[in-house]
């Protein structure tokens, strides 16, 4: 994997060391072993997308996914991004139904989410990769090993970066995050399952731009 796919390069030199660990090696045994003999998604190609589209400067918000989508033409890199042109998932809807009615603006015509991350919004899945219709078939592989490093160095090396925790899954992965440099805002997931538990209503996209408004940083155009 870490020969045929790369990662951006202010990214890469951050990472560098975890790719050299054992961990990282098994896992891109298994992943690559994944690729030939099963369908895997994302694309190969798209597997650190969120890190392509977000270099390490930029960042502002982080999102925390936990799988990409599993099914047909669905994932794209981008936790709960989908295609141009894929029909929204429940999660997805339930997303932009709270952002219309937190700031007022209609929903997008695509579940593409590539302008949030090219706003320095990292969609960071802790999983970066999943078998076609199997769920968390590539969790405890170590991705989640390498996305906790990514989280560690992000609280570390920057300030007034504001993290997005939807669910319990996101919420005990963001532990390690040190809440006297950031900005930690937390709601249920917005899953049809748990979202009218208190995601809608969060107001999560205002309070994000208040925050880094008040930092005198950019808000984001959601």
């Amino acid at each position: 994997m870490a020969s045929t796919v790369s990662i951006e390069s202010s990214w890469h030199h951050r990472l560098a060391g975890e790719f050299d660990q054992p961990y990282f090696q098994k896992l891109t045994a298994f992943v690559r072993n994944e690729y030939q003999t099963a369908t895997i998604y994302p694309p190969g190609p798209e597997i650190f997308r969120a890190f392509d589209c977000c270099p390490f400067e930029s960042v502002k918000v982080v999102l925390l996914g936990q799988d990409p989508y599993h099914g047909p033409g669905q994932a794209n890199g981008l936790c709960f991004s989908v295609r141009q042109g894929v029909r929204f998932p429940p999660s997805l809807n339930n997303i932009f139904t709270e952002m219309q009615s937190d700031l007022g603006r209609p929903f997008p015509a695509s579940g593409d989410l590539e302008p949030w991350a090219r706003q320095g919004v990292l969609l960071l899945n802790a999983t970066l990769t999943v078998r076609a219709g199997a769920p968390g078939s590539h969790q405890n592989r170590g991705w989640e090993l390498f996305t906790d490093a990514v989280i560690k160095i992000i609280s570390r090396d920057l300030k007034h970066v504001v993290f997005l925790l939807w669910g319990a899954y996101a919420q005990r992965k963001g532990e390690i995050i040190d809440k006297q440099r950031h900005e930690v805002l937390q709601a249920p997931h917005p899953s049809p399952f748990s979202a009218d538990r208190g995601f809608f209503g969060c107001r999560h996209f205002s309070k994000t731009n208040a925050y880094l408004a008040s930092k005198g940083l950019t808000p984001i155009n959601w």
